[in-house]
C-alpha cells in the first residue's frame, strides 16, 4: 500500500511542472507579467479571505460550543444591521480591488494606438493551422512566427472560416478570432525562446491540432530571418526538380504559393516551406519521410484536412517531398 501511495504522490507532483511549454506562469513578455500581477492580487485576496474565515468560523465553533444542554431554545437574532452592511460592501471593496488592474490591463492590451516602431502582425486562422503575414515587410509564413526581441508587436486577428482562439500562454492571454470582425492584440516579447501556443475555441474535428510556435530572438537574427524570407528559392535538381513538376501540374497549385511556381491562397504559404522546424500546425518534424507519409493521405495524418488525398504513388510522394524540404 505504501508503495502504491508513493507512486502516486510522485505522479501527481510530476504534474504540477509550473514551467511547461504551455504554463501561464511563465512571463515572456509585459502582457503576461501584467496578467500574473492580477493573478497575484486575486490570489493573495482570496487567501485573506480564506484566513478570515478559517479563523471566525474556529471563533464560532470554540465560543458558542455547547457546554451543556440548555432548556428550551438558545436566544433568536432576528437581523443585525452591522452584519448586513459588513457582508455586502466586504465583497463589493474585494471586487473592487480585484476590477481596477484587471480592467486597466484589458484596456492597456487592446489601446487602438500603435507605436511608430511596432510590428505589424495579420493572424488569420484556418481549418486547421495558422497563417502570419508581416505587412510592411512583404513576408508570410505559416505555424511558425517570428518575433523580435523588446519590440512592440500589434497583432491584426482575422477569421475566414470559423470562430478561432489565438493563445501563446507564456506570452498573452487569449484572443479570439472571429470571422468578419478585426481583433487586436498588442504586446512587447522580452525574452528569447520558443513559445508554444495553441488554438482555445473548439473549431472542428481537428481542433487539438491546430498548434503553433512562435520564436523570440535577437533583433539582428530577427533581420536574418526576414531576409532570408524574401529570397526566392533556388531552382532545383534532381528529384527535387522532378517535384517541382508534379507540384506544377497537380491541384496543389490551387491552394498554395510558393513564389514564381504558384499563388493559391487557400492553403499554407510553402515558398520556405523546408526552413520550418515542423509542419502540419506543429504535428511533426519537416523530415522527408513525414512529408512523403502526409502527401500520400493527408486526412488520415489529420483529421478532417482540407487537403485531398491525390493518389500519388510513392515515386510521386518521395519526389514531391524532397522537393518541398529543399525549400529553405
Amino acid at each position: 500500500m505504501c508503495a502504491c501511495t508513493l507512486i502516486l504522490v510522485a505522479a501527481l507532483a510530476g504534474g504540477c511542472a509550473f514551467d511547461g511549454p504551455m504554463s501561464t506562469l511563465v512571463a515572456g513578455s509585459d502582457f503576461n507579467r501584467s496578467i500574473l500581477s492580477v493573478y497575484a492580487i486575486i490570489t493573495w485576496a482570496s487567501a485573506a479571505i480564506a484566513a478570515l474565515v478559517f479563523v471566525v468560523l474556529g471563533l464560532v465553533l470554540f465560543r458558542y460550543r455547547e457546554r451543556a444542554p440548555a432548556p428550551g431554545l438558545p436566544a433568536q437574532v432576528r437581523g443585525h444591521t452591522g452584519l448586513e452592511l459588513a457582508w455586502t460592501i466586504a465583497p463589493a471593496v474585494v471586487l473592487l480591488i480585484i476590477a481596477i488592474p484587471t480592467i486597466q490591463v484589458v484596456f492597456r492590451t487592446q489601446s487602438a494606438a500603435t507605436p511608430s516602431d511596432a510590428l505589424e502582425v495579420t493572424v488569420r486562422g484556418w481549418q486547421w493551422w495558422w497563417e502570419f503575414r508581416y505587412p510592411s515587410l512583404d513576408v508570410a509564413t505559416a505555424n511558425e512566427l517570428h518575433l523580435p526581441r523588446g519590440r512592440r508587436v500589434v497583432f491584426s486577428l482575422e477569421g475566414p472560416d470559423v470562430i478561432h482562439s489565438f493563445w501563446v500562454p507564456q506570452l498573452g492571454g487569449k484572443r479570439d478570432v472571429v470571422p468578419g470582425r478585426q481583433n487586436r492584440l498588442s504586446y512587447t516579447p522580452d525574452r528569447v525562446g520558443e513559445y508554444w501556443g495553441q488554438c482555445a475555441e473548439f473549431c472542428g474535428v481537428s481542433h487539438a491540432n491546430m498548434g503553433l510556435r512562435v520564436i523570440v530572438e535577437e533583433p539582428a537574427d530577427f533581420d536574418r530571418w526576414v531576409a532570408s524570407q524574401k529570397v526566392a528559392p533556388v531552382e532545383p535538381d534532381g528529384a527535387a526538380a522532378e517535384g517541382k513538376a508534379i507540384f506544377a501540374r497537380s491541384a496543389c497549385v490551387g491552394c498554395h504559393t510558393i513564389r514564381g511556381v504558384s499563388a493559391g491562397a487557400l492553403g499554407p504559404d510553402l515558398t520556405h516551406f523546408g526552413s520550418r522546424a515542423l509542419f502540419g500546425a506543429g504535428l511533426w518534424p519537416t523530415t522527408v519521410d513525414r512529408v512523403v507519409a502526409w502527401l500520400k493521405d493527408p486526412p488520415a495524418m489529420k483529421p478532417g484536412s482540407k487537403m485531398p488525398n491525390l493518389h500519388l504513388t510513392d515515386a510521386e510522394a518521395r519526389a514531391l517531398a524532397v522537393y518541398l524540404t529543399s525549400l529553405k
